[in-house]
């Protein structure tokens, strides 16, 4: 067993459409830290799934849902965690605002 520090989702603005953001192809992943920055100057939303590979990101996955971030606000998501994602796994968001939440994300993949 290979356990590797990596960078699970590089800095990047979330979408306003359900979007994956990371897989964990061929791996299983330990998400350590998933951080989101409201960088606009009005209060914006975000949405995290935690997806199987057998299934579409929905209701039945969402782990945190339409999280409110005030302007200037970052917030470290304590619910995600040391979530495990199996292989074909993957991190869906969905932000209220295409253009206000930068989101990243690191952990390890565990081969």
């Amino acid at each position: 067993m290979t356990v590797s520090v990596k960078l699970l989702i590089p800095p990047k603005v979330a979408e306003s459409s359900q979007t994956t953001q990371y897989t964990a192809n061929g791996v299983t992943t330990i998400i350590d830290k998933f951080t989101a920055t409201n960088y606009s100057a009005l209060a914006a939303t975000i949405s995290v799934n935690l997806v199987t590979s057998a299934d579409t990101a929905g209701n039945q996955n969402l782990i945190v849902k339409t999280k409110t971030l005030q302007p200037s606000e970052t917030y470290t998501f304590p619910e995600l965690v040391g979530q495990v994602l199996a292989a074909g796994g993957f991190i869906s968001t969905i932000a209220g605002t295409a253009t206000a939440i930068n989101i990243r994300a690191s952990g390890r993949e565990i081969t």
